[in-house]
């Protein structure tokens, strides 16, 4: 088992939470542990409370939008060191996709009401990991834009 200082220790070596003090990473350190998931696991489906999010380790997961009588739909596929999960951070708090391992995965996993709590009772806390979500939010609807223009642009015919 991991101590918290030594959990503060990996979690200063993501890049998500390059900057933040000592401080800071002990505090956040408290509200995290690591996991592990086989490929094929569900991490979440939509739908699901969200009381966690995740920076991925290891593996590869594929953020799926499940729509009826079809495949999942995978609208990102995230891996090392990235950011997995941000309904965590806004109310009603419930998943909006699903989130499968497509490899095994080894994650941090942070405690959504705790990290909540701390971010409510240390303000500087609240502001910078509500200023690093709100960039995973704005890179995610951008690559989500892109990739939708790609799949309803008009075909061109090279003959045309």
């Amino acid at each position: 088992m991991v101590d918290q200082r030594d959990m503060a220790s990996i979690i200063g070596e993501v890049g998500f939470f390059d900057g933040l003090p000592p401080d800071t990473l002990e505090l956040l350190a408290g509200c995290a542990k690591n996991v592990r998931f086989n490929a094929g696991d569900y991490i979440y489906r939509e739908g699901q409370a969200a009381d966690t999010f995740y920076i991925i380790r290891h593996g590869s997961v594929a953020v799926q939008l499940h729509v009826p009588g079809r495949r999942p739909l995978v609208i990102e596929s995230l891996t090392t060191n990235e950011v997995l999960g941000w309904s965590w951070i806004v109310a009603p708090y419930r998943w909006s996709f699903d989130a499968q391992c497509v490899t095994l995965v080894r994650a941090l996993a942070f405690d959504a009401t705790c990290l909540r709590t701390k971010m409510e009772t240390d303000c500087a806390v609240g502001y910078e990991m509500l200023r690093r979500f709100v960039t995973v939010m704005s890179q995610r609807l951008r690559g989500t834009r892109i990739r939708l223009a790609d799949m309803y642009a008009p075909t061109v015919n090279a003959a045309d």
